[in-house]
């Protein structure tokens, strides 16, 4: 009868044999050459760095428990030094992360959110302050882009999306409201952040909420037929417009009606005044078959930080909350690819130094997955 059994990872040397060899004649010595480290000089293999990263950022290990986790194995690593080898990853895939970043902003439909983090001061020991990842989310090329900001500021999505245009699908978080007005953007709302208002609201006024969740659930039940019959998105905006626009024109003549019953600063108040100021952004996604219903697949994209939270507690520091950014972005995308992320980055790392830069965007996740099974397939042929 077979049984489980687990043998716990291990540290190796690679040591490279470099043979010399004399030229006829006296002309000199050739000697084999070294292939590139991730670091030049520097100690650790791209399947190490990778583990490093995927520690942190995916299984969220704060730098200082991987210590004691190589010490237990008989390696003694310093944690300035692990410090030191993920500011290296960083600049290693940095040219990577812009390209991403290119390629995500030049899409003409976007999710955002944002999710706060705390990051220590680097000129007041001890103290922290409230610094912010926002994240994109393209829903049809299926990437996520994490852009960290020191502040919640409107300048942050303002720089980003400076050249945006498109559908922006978004929370009613009034840092998108002025970018939303801006030519060539058509802001698209989130029907899920409007549901929980009335969520909120359904112990004080169980009437009212009843039935508006109910209506929304009738809703969200389109999404679902379109979903599970995998209609196209010709399709899907066809069923919408025929199912769900007479459900909204009944919802907006419930609000109107009601928004004259019952008290501003309600928690019922407070659900119609959100779902009234959001109307038109609520019922955008009628315009076209490829948006959503809601937010939710960005949001998705952020539990991971959320995760990260709870176990590290905080950034070390600005640049920090960067490096994550950058990790973030690839293993989310990576993910939503069906990529196994350390496999990913240990390949990446292992050959970024010497790709083409005109090529490059052949290692962004999506890229590097039908590189790896087209490889595959000629193998096979062989």
């Amino acid at each position: 009868m077979p049984s489980a059994e687990y043998e716990p990872g291990k540290f190796y040397v690679n040591r490279y044999i470099r043979p010399r060899y004399a030229k006829p004649d006296g002309e000199g010595v050739v000697i084999g050459q070294l292939p590139s480290r991730p670091i030049e000089k520097g100690i650790p293999g791209s399947g190490l760095l990778s583990h490093i990263l995927i520690s942190k950022f995916v299984d969220h290990l704060p730098l200082y428990r991987q210590v004691k986790q190589y010490k237990r194995l008989g390696v003694e690593i310093a944690d300035s030094t692990l410090v030191g080898w993920v500011k290296a990853g960083y600049e290693l895939l940095l040219p990577l992360y812009e390209v991403h970043q290119a390629v995500i902003l030049s899409r003409d439909y976007l999710m955002v959110d944002e999710t706060p983090i705390r990051v220590l001061e680097d000129n007041l020991p001890g103290k922290s302050r409230t610094g912010y990842f926002w994240v994109y989310h393209d829903p049809l090329g299926k990437q996520v882009l994490f852009d960290y900001r020191p502040s919640r500021s409107r300048d942050g999505p303002h720089e980003i999306l400076a050249d945006f245009q498109g559908y922006l699908q978004s929370d009613g978080y009034s840092g998108y409201e002025e970018l939303a007005r801006g030519e060539g953007i058509t802001p698209v709302g989130c029907m899920a952040h409007a549901r929980r208002y009335f969520v909120e609201a359904k112990e004080s006024d169980p009437a009212r909420a009843e039935w508006m969740l109910t209506r929304i659930q009738q809703l969200y039940a389109i999404e679902r037929k379109a979903r599970e019959e995998g209609l196209s998105h010709q399709a899907r905006y066809e069923l919408r417009n025929r199912c769900a626009r007479p459900i909204l024109d009944k919802l907006k003549g419930w609000l109107n009606e009601q928004c004259q019953q019952v008290l501003p600063k309600s928690l019922m108040g407070k659900a119609i005044g959100y779902m009234l100021n959001q109307w038109s952004k609520l019922e955008n996604y009628l315009l076209d078959g490829r948006l959503e219903i809601d937010n939710n697949l960005v949001e998705n994209a952020i539990r991971p930080v959320a995760l990260g939270r709870k176990n590290y507690l905080f950034a070390g520091s600005h640049e920090g909350a960067k490096r994550a950014a950058l990790v973030y972005s690839l293993v989310a995308t990576a993910k939503l690819h069906e990529v196994e992320p350390f496999e990913y980055l240990r390949d990446v790392i292992g050959c970024i130094s010497d790709y083409p830069y005109r090529h490059i965007a052949d290692l962004l996740p999506q890229n590097w997955k039908a590189c790896l099974e087209q490889s595959r397939k000629e193998n096979l042929k062989k």
